[in-house]
């Protein structure tokens, strides 16, 4: 991939520089790692109700689907279905705990390179699968793989990105995370009527993810932060010249980002133990636990993952239950757009007040009409207005979802950290997703058939309790550069009596440093 070109955008000197042809290709090859992530999510949701699918593998669950007297809340409750399905968020638990060290030793891209190829292994094993246990090691490799690109695309995207652009760009991972969820859901609506073998198809089209991340990621060059931090002086100056266009001063920006790998590599151990022990980064502890556990807190991970199963269960055919989620993947693909769009304008915290306050009404409303219209046996049949009510909620939940907490869990994260514990900050914060997506795909089902419509009203309740954290503790980080967010920590009503002020004398960022 070549060419530097600056398109029409103002340069703003050092990191901030004009956006390039090479860091739009770069950017976006990097992003398509949440093709990865998107597709196993979305994938496993269609599987879940695909007659093909339940009959190699799951004939009882086939059973109770044409049982009228089923509880229609318990259809899909099984707990080797469960596992098939966690063991993905289990593998990525445990990359995500070395996934911080494997960026920083190999590299960001080849980190993704890596992610590839080992999404590909599992592929193929899905495919070829002929039991169970085939199907979990398949989605464990996936996992493996997931947890890298989650941590090395999302660093590598805020390392390229000018910081005027920062939050656009970063929030592109989101994007494609929900492209995968639409290519996984138009997968299974196209296979759900292939008898025996249609599930083998749906899940041989994550080969084209797979190949997307791998080819891109042979293409675009590291980043310049990567290669300084392993002694590449010669690559991080080409590099560089190649991102930021001939007319950017390279030089100057080579030159702050060598200083803050000096200042990185005095502070090469002990990341973990700083994070927990030292008083001044207890706001950065804060932020790595709480922004994971708001993200998946919120119910959208597993809602995305059983979208068709909540569709079916109100009455839906197969076909329509999946209909209903290539639906919900348009609206979060727009409304992840407009946060792209609004997110450098209006800030981080606008949006995720505004998108929360989406997502507490729209939970509220799907509690009411499964409380209504289903019953809390689950024995009424719900009418077919309110089913599209329904559809027309998740949809609701969707967008306020795109608009806020998705795309923005990445830009907070990847930004927010100092240099010497970022690392440590970002794989913390990946092992506890992992752990919470787990938790939850294995109780799910389980809390659906046991909590009824309140299942919804419990993810409502941890909402309103985002918001006020939101509101209180989560400092702006709009516009400011990677390296200069210790004085957002200084300014915060709450957080200053923690930070140590930066001595006056320290030499002024122009560029972001490595992760």
């Amino acid at each position: 991939m070549t060419g530097g070109g600056a398109l029409a955008v103002g340069s703003e000197g050092g990191g901030g520089g004009a956006i390039t042809f090479t860091v739009v290709m770069s950017c976006l090859t990097a992003a398509s790692g949440g093709l990865l992530l998107g597709y196993d999510i979305s994938v496993t949701g269609g599987l879940m109700q695909m007659e093909s699918f339940l009959q190699a593998f799951f004939p009882e669950i086939l059973r109770k689907t044409n049982n009228a007297q089923q509880d229609a809340y318990c259809i899909f409750r099984n707990q080797e279905l469960t596992m098939f399905v966690s063991s993905l968020y289990l593998a990525a638990i445990l990359s995500s705990l070395v996934s911080g060290h494997l960026t920083r030793t190999v590299g960001r891209r080849n980190s993704m390179l890596i992610g590839g190829f080992l999404f590909l292994a599992g592929v193929v094993l899905n495919f070829t699968a002929v039991n169970i246990s085939m199907l979990v090691i398949g989605r464990i490799l996936l996992g493996l793989a997931v947890g890298f690109t989650s941590l090395s695309a999302p660093v590598y995207l805020a390392e390229i990105a000018p910081a005027r652009w920062r939050g656009a760009f970063t929030s592109c991972f989101h994007f494609f995370f929900n492209l995968g969820m639409l290519m996984a859901d138009l997968a299974n609506y196209g296979t759900n009527t292939i008898p025996r073998w249609g599930w083998r198809l749906s899940l041989g089209v994550g080969l084209v993810p797979a190949a997307v991340i791998i080819v891109g990621a042979a293409l675009i060059p590291d980043t310049p932060n990567s290669l300084v931090l392993r002694g590449r002086l010669d690559e991080a100056r080409a590099s560089l010249r190649r991102i930021r266009g001939a007319a950017a001063d390279t030089e100057a920006e080579l030159e702050s980002i060598a200083r803050a790998v000096e200042q990185d590599r005095r502070h090469a151990s002990g990341a973990f133990r700083r994070l927990f022990c030292r008083r001044e980064y207890r706001p950065h502890l804060v932020i790595a636990v709480a922004t994971p556990v708001f993200f998946d807190l919120t119910g959208m991970i597993v809602v995305s993952i059983f979208t068709p199963l909540l569709f079916y269960t109100v009455g839906f055919t197969n076909q329509k239950a999946i209909l209903g989620s290539i639906i919900t993947d348009v609206v979060s693909l727009a409304s992840i757009a407009v946060a792209g769009l609004a997110v450098d304008r209006y800030g981080r915290r606008s949006l995720l007040m505004l998108g929360s306050a989406v997502l507490i009404l729209s939970q509220v409303a799907m509690a009411w009409v499964f409380g209504a219209r289903l019953g809390t046996d689950g024995g009424k049949s719900m009418p077919r207005g309110y089913a599209a009510a329904v559809v027309a909620l998740v949809c609701v939940y969707t967008a306020g979802f795109g608009l806020s907490w998705g795309p923005l869990k990445w830009v907070v994260t990847t930004e927010i950290f100092p240099l010497e514990v970022r690392p440590a900050a970002l794989g913390l914060g990946g092992a506890i997703s992992g752990v919470l997506v787990f938790v939850q795909s294995q109780s799910f089902l389980e809390m659906l058939c046991s909590f009824k419509y309140a299942t919804f009203l419990f993810y409502a309740g941890w909402v309103v309790v985002m918001v006020a954290s939101v509101a209180a503790f989560l400092p702006e980080t709009r516009g400011v550069p990677i390296e200069a967010m210790g004085a957002v920590w200084e300014r915060h009503w709450y957080w200053n009596r923690f930070v140590t002020p930066a001595p006056a004398s320290a030499p002024a960022k122009i560029s972001d440093g490595p992760v």
